[in-house]
């Protein structure tokens, strides 16, 4: 049994159906609800994924519900930079609370989307709740199992250069199933480098990019997905701010202030986009919790 204490719920409006929380994560985290699946929409030209994955379903697809789930300082900082600083962990003080809340995202996840910066500031990391939370390992496995979802969550990383270390435990041990979003260049560079078999490797149409539709055409090629989980880095969820894809945001604030000084890069969770004032992006506020000194944020967007 963990130790934690529950969060405190101030404010909740989530509409939808509420999952079937073990009585450990209820108890911890309150009751969670995810809205009802939208209307079926035409795909996009998918991302070319070679023949070890298997086709996606033609015809009309259901689009998948995609949240993210980012932790940020009082003054905006979600990476302190430099060697051994960009972890998240350093941003939420290592909070037990917050890494309850990741491991119950991505129980429910169905795949995982994590930018090439993001893997290489946690090298021997697994996108999984598991290894992000073991002591309430048995609740999430209970989770997954009682969604319907007996396998992990694929891991899908987008890298347009290819530029990752194929020795990297997520792609040697077959732990989990994992996904590579890059262009023919990327993937070119990858097949040299020696990338096992067993990863898969789409490739997006523009030789220098990859873009966020693309990248959820790629995993509908490869496992049906209704729950996709945006992990970051702040350029990814620029990129899929940018293409409205977003439906929600889950956000830890810490209570520190990190502060910048011009030396090393400090961004957001948004980086090489700009909204407003153009083209504010406004989200709705569906739940407000605190655990200590943390909230816990989530909000909606159009």
């Amino acid at each position: 049994m963990d130790t934690l204490t529950p969060l405190e719920t101030f404010y909740d409006q989530a509409k939808g159906a509420t999952l079937p929380l073990p009585p450990e994560l209820e108890r911890l985290y309150g009751p969670l609800a995810l809205p009802p699946r939208p209307a079926p929409i035409l795909p996009v030209a998918p991302a070319t994924v070679p023949g070890n994955a298997p086709a996606g379903s033609p015809g009309l697809q259901t689009s998948p519900y995609l949240f993210g789930n980012f932790v940020t300082t009082l003054d905006g900082v979600v990476a302190l930079g430099g060697p051994g600083a960009d972890g998240g962990g350093l941003i939420s003080g290592f909070n037990k609370h917050d890494r309850m809340v990741m491991g119950l995202l991505r129980a429910v996840a169905d795949a995982v989307i994590v930018g090439a910066g993001t893997l290489r500031s946690v090298p021997d990391h697994f996108w999984t709740a598991r290894h992000i939370y073991p002591p309430l390992r048995a609740a999430y496995d209970a989770l997954r199992s009682a969604l319907g979802k007996p396998e992990p969550p694929l891991q899908v990383f987008v890298s347009a250069r290819g530029e990752l270390d194929p020795l990297l435990p997520v792609f040697q041990t077959g732990e989990v199933p994992v996904l590579i979003v890059t262009t023919s260049p990327g993937a070119e560079r990858l097949h040299g480098l020696g990338m096992p078999d067993s990863v898969w490797i789409a490739t997006s149409a523009d030789a220098r990019s990859v873009s966020a539709h693309e990248v959820l055409e790629a995993i509908a090629q490869v496992r049906q997905s209704d729950l996709l989980l945006l992990e970051g880095g702040p350029q990814l969820m620029g990129d899929f701010f940018a293409e409205k894809c977003l439906d929600e945001l889950f956000l830890t604030l810490a209570p520190q202030v990190a502060g910048r000084d011009g030396t090393t890069e400090r961004p957001g969770f948004v980086s090489g986009r700009r909204f407003a004032p153009e083209q504010p992006l406004w989200g709705e506020l569906v739940s407000l919790k605190r655990g200590g000194s943390h909230l816990f944020l989530r909000y909606a967007f159009a």
